[in-house]
C-alpha cells in the first residue's frame, strides 16, 4: 500500500503527492497532509459552510415527513439548530411539524 494517508473524502488508499499537496486519483480531492484543521466531526451544509449549534438554516428541497400530509417545503427557515452525531445530524423544531431531525446535506446556512 501507499505510505500516504488515505483520502479524507473517499478513503481511497491511492493518494499521491503533487507539490505540497496530496491528490486522490479516484475522486480528485486535494489536501495538505500537514493541515491539522481537517476535523472529521465538522458538520457542513449543502454549500460546504460549517454549521454550529444555534445557527439558523434554510431547507433546500421539499422533505417528506412520515405521518404528515404535507412535506417540509423548500425555503422553510429553521432557527436555533442543535448538532449531534449520526445520520440525521441536526435536531430542531419546525413550526407546524414540531421536533425533527434533519440531514445537513438538505439545508443551507441562513
Amino acid at each position: 500500500m501507499s505510505e500516504f494517508p488515505p483520502c479524507p473524502n473517499c478513503q481511497s488508499n491511492y493518494a499521491y503527492p503533487m507539490d505540497a499537496l496530496l491528490v486522490c486519483p479516484e475522486c480528485g480531492y486535494e489536501w495538505n497532509p500537514e493541515d491539522e484543521t481537517a476535523d472529521e466531526n465538522v458538520i457542513k451544509d449543502a454549500n460546504g459552510n460549517v454549521l454550529q449549534d444555534g445557527d439558523s438554516v434554510v431547507v433546500v428541497k421539499d422533505l417528506p415527513v412520515k405521518g404528515m400530509p404535507k412535506p417540509v417545503k423548500a425555503g422553510t427557515k429553521v432557527k436555533n439548530i442543535r448538532l449531534k452525531d449520526g445520520d440525521h445530524n441536526i435536531d430542531c423544531k419546525i413550526d407546524g411539524f414540531g421536533a425533527m431531525a434533519l440531514k445537513s446535506e438538505f439545508v443551507k446556512k441562513a
